[in-house]
């Protein structure tokens, strides 16, 4: 068996930061150790790296036939001393071979399922989580009750997000109904309340300020386009150069999220900048690619795209590439757009998921007088 690497992330200001922790092992630890930009911190007792410093996918390769990368999320215990300080990763233990071997049927499944390459990670690494907190009893043995202690001993104790426990669940329930049906009742798993998060939503100007911010023609077209037809981070990074209909003024995205396809208009004054842009970097295939010509931009290059238009702008909220996205909707149906309109521009299955929007628009919020102001 290989030893595992977890990585944990924190954000701290506008950056991203990976502690990776393992059992020893003085060839993993030699390669962190040669790594230039990875650091060793001796309060968490984990090697530290920025997340734009090296992606998973090439971490995974640097570390073939060497160890197992696992992206676990438990947050850092920084706030509580030594002697009271419990680290989550001493709640998992080494995963037995069976349960590897589970795992990896469990990710063929999803794969077989056609469930996208990000929800195949999330829920191969959630039921990572469970099965190492439960080891070492083996998939065929574990019941109610070690769902029951998982979610007391371990999420709750952990303080862990609500999101985290329902992204557990449901892989916890896909897992054993489509491949272990035993004596486990998934019906019994419970789920937490549902959180009412409103989304953060930036004002015009500040939108314009990021907008504006980047000298670099590219960079200025992808945060433009994010924010002018309400994109997605990956529907903007897998846009091609065919779904851009300049003659109708329409913007065509494919295969977005729920495997749906929809169009949003697009203004001339987008569509202008567009041009200049092709005219300037005339990408053969990807609306928007990398160093290599033929390859799409990256998720992360485009993070730090964003993270350096927020540090010129002197925005000191922690703004994301969605943020632009939930602005775009607010700022319509400020406008006036009729909330089913936006629905269907932002490839939302259900109105209620829109109608989040209205809690956060201040078009009519700015009309009410308070009864102070008339004492």
């Amino acid at each position: 068996m290989l030893p595992t690497i977890n990585l944990n992330h924190q954000e701290i200001g506008l950056k991203t930061f990976y502690y990776a922790t393992f059992s020893y092992s003085r060839e993993i630890y030699s390669i962190f150790q040669s790594l230039p930009f990875s650091k060793w911190d001796t309060r968490e007792r984990a090697w530290v790296f920025e997340e734009q410093a090296i992606t998973i996918e090439e971490l995974t390769i640097l570390f073939t036939e060497k160890a197992i990368i696992s992206t676990i999320y438990f947050p850092l215990n920084s706030v509580q001393t030594k002697k009271e300080q419990l680290r989550p990763s001493d709640l998992l233990h080494p995963l037995s071979e069976n349960s590897t071997l589970a795992i990896e049927e469990f990710r063929r499944y999803l794969t077989s399922k056609r469930y996208s390459p990000n929800t195949v990670k999330v829920y191969a690494d959630s039921l990572v989580t469970f099965l190492r907190y439960v080891s070492p009893k083996e998939v065929h043995q574990i019941d109610n009750d070690d769902l029951i202690d998982f979610n007391n001993n371990y999420i709750l104790k952990n303080n862990y997000s609500s999101s985290f426990q329902n992204q557990v669940v449901n892989a916890i329930k896909l897992f054993y109904r489509a491949l272990h049906q035993h004596k486990l009742d998934v019906e019994l798993i419970h789920r937490p309340r549902r959180e009412h998060v409103l989304p953060n939503v930036l004002s015009k100007e500040k939108v314009k300020k990021i907008l504006e911010a980047p000298f670099n023609l590219k960079h200025r077209a992808m945060l433009a386009l994010i924010y002018a037809c309400g994109l997605r981070r990956s529907e903007l990074l897998n846009l091609t150069l065919k779904d851009i209909h300049s003659e109708r003024n329409l913007l065509l995205i494919k295969n977005s999220k729920g495997k749906k396809d929809r169009i949003v208009p697009i203004g001339t004054k987008l569509i202008d900048q567009l041009r200049e842009y092709y005219k300037l970097y005339k990408p053969k295939k990807w609306l928007f690619e990398g160093h290599i010509v033929g390859e799409c931009y990256s998720a992360k290059s485009l993070q730090n795209v964003l993270k350096q238009s927020v540090l010129k702008s002197n925005i000191s909220k922690p703004v994301t590439l969605h943020w632009l996205r939930h602005s775009y909707a607010t700022h319509l149906l400020e406008n006036g757009t009729d909330l089913r309109y936006i629905q269907e521009l932002l490839g939302h299955g259900s109105s209620r998921t829109t109608e989040i929007y209205t809690h956060v628009s201040t078009q009519n919020i700015k009309n009410i007088i308070s009864p102070f102001e008339t004492l």
